[in-house]
């Protein structure tokens, strides 16, 4: 039988390199196993993905870790790390910052670290809660592209924040150091298009300051606060603070509801917009959103809306041409109010939640300005019953939108005595206002 042919060892080292930089750094460090052409392969790899966890356990965990980044650290110095991933596990390994601190004077363009959370006091045996801080050359990277932090502490850096490069930062339950850290790092960043925000909202350390969050920016395109694992904050949490927003370019931002006291729009907003929130609405909010052209809604954001709306009056939205809403079912007469507030809405997405208890029956009568000229398609998403109620709101559609094109039911498979059938039999005899309406089944968007 002829030898097999190891098609792998006949590979240029550059091309390895290169694969290999897409893995962890363990596997790469397993090809020295290989062949003895590879021993130190993973040394040329400019790449770094490394995950403290994998090494020995307790005392010669940091002993590994260090004497691992040392060896990588001292070979070839002037060589470049472009992409390093750090994750430090759970417990503080003594002069890890350091070595994070000459990696990133290697220049990386992406950066992810993922800080430990404890340290254990030698004397008690007690592990406790740890905050550990990033390198100050962090704040001066004249190559970062891309930034993650995750559990790190960021301080309010002597001197100035200068990421000319950086265009993508993500700050996973980061603690700053003072209200203005967050201000004067995303300042720091003249060409930063995106911006992701996951807050810590069950801080641990005393004296945590997190009440007022100011985002300045005239490049940031993208903005998102989401919920950290779907958590949100109780009515009477004290982690949720006023968010100030400056931004002219900004074009999609989603933020995670019941977070803010209250939100401030310095300018205007334009293009798309996203949001699920429960706020304390404002007049200038309000109006800095009121240029946006799709917006995303939840139940709680149209229960707020409404109880603004009994005192101050919603603006136009002018530009919006998509929205996406939850509706509560006891609310829906505030619907022909709400959709008079999108004068040139086209597509219309609709879930109801649940429907009113009371014994008087639904009334939708007033004709928004959308329905006269501009709304071709809705869709009524996740119908689980079909009563009176139900065919009040498809019917409400029919007969009064004049340039409706489309119509789409979305049943689920809940258990009624009504047949999907008989459902949009009945839906058919209804008198349509645009004769060229079609009524769908299923869901589809529009």
């Amino acid at each position: 039988m002829p030898p097999r042919c190891d098609r792998i060892s006949e590979l240029p080292e550059s091309l390895l390199t290169h694969i290999l930089s897409y893995l962890p750094t363990k596997h790469s460090v397993k090809t020295s196993v290989l062949s003895t052409r590879w021993k130190n392969l993973w040394l040329n790899v400019p790449a770094l993905d490394l995950n403290c966890e994998d090494f020995p356990y307790k005392e010669e965990e940091e002993e590994a870790v260090l004497g691992f980044l040392d060896r990588l650290l001292e070979f070839e110095p002037g060589s470049r790390l472009l992409k390093v991933k750090v994750k430090c596990g759970n417990v503080e390994i003594k002069g890890l910052k350091d070595r994070i601190s000459t990696v990133i004077h290697r220049g990386p363009q992406v950066l992810d670290v993922e800080s430990c959370t404890k340290y254990l006091d030698p004397d008690t045996e007690t592990y406790y809660p740890y905050l550990e801080f990033m390198p100050l050359n962090l704040y001066t990277s004249k190559t970062l592209v891309s930034l993650k932090l995750t559990y790190s502490g960021v301080e309010d850096p002597p001197g100035f924040v200068c990421m000319p490069c950086l265009k993508s930062m993500t700050l996973v339950q980061v603690h700053f150091r003072d209200d203005s850290s967050l201000e004067r790092l995303v300042s720091g960043c003249p060409l930063l298009e995106e911006l992701t925000l996951i807050r810590d909202i069950h801080s641990c350390f005393v004296g945590e300051v997190d009440r007022f969050m100011s985002v300045r920016s005239g490049s940031l395109k993208r903005f998102r606060v989401p919920l950290w694992y779907g958590l949100s904050c109780s009515s009477q949490s004290s982690a949720k603070c006023r968010l100030e927003i400056d931004a002219p370019g900004l074009e999609h931002m989603i933020l995670g509801e019941d977070q803010f006291d209250s939100i401030v729009v310095q300018k205007k907003l334009t293009s798309l917009f996203m949001v699920d929130l429960n706020i304390k609405f404002g007049e200038l909010f309000l109006y800095g959103i009121s240029s946006v052209g799709h917006m995303i809604i939840s139940e709680k954001t149209l229960k707020a809306l409404e109880l603004y709306s009994r005192v101050e009056l919603i603006p136009k939205f002018n530009n919006l041409s998509r929205l996406v809403a939850v509706f509560p079912g006891n609310l829906l007469e505030f619907l022909p109010a709400f959709l008079e507030c999108f004068p040139n809405l086209k597509h219309l997405i609709l879930e109801v939640v649940y429907f009113r208890e009371e014994e008087d029956a639904l009334e939708l009568t007033n004709v928004p300005q959308c329905f006269l000229s501009t709304l071709e398609c809705v869709a009524l998403k996740r119908i689980h019953d079909w009563e009176e109620e139900e065919m009040r709101v498809a019917t409400y559609f029919l007969e009064n939108a004049a340039v409706l094109k489309k119509l789409t039911l979305s049943l689920t498979d809940y258990p009624r005595l009504i047949s999907d059938e008989e459902i949009f039999e009945e839906v058919n005899k209804v008198t349509k206002r645009s004769p060229t309406c079609q009524i769908l089944p299923d869901w589809e968007l529009c």
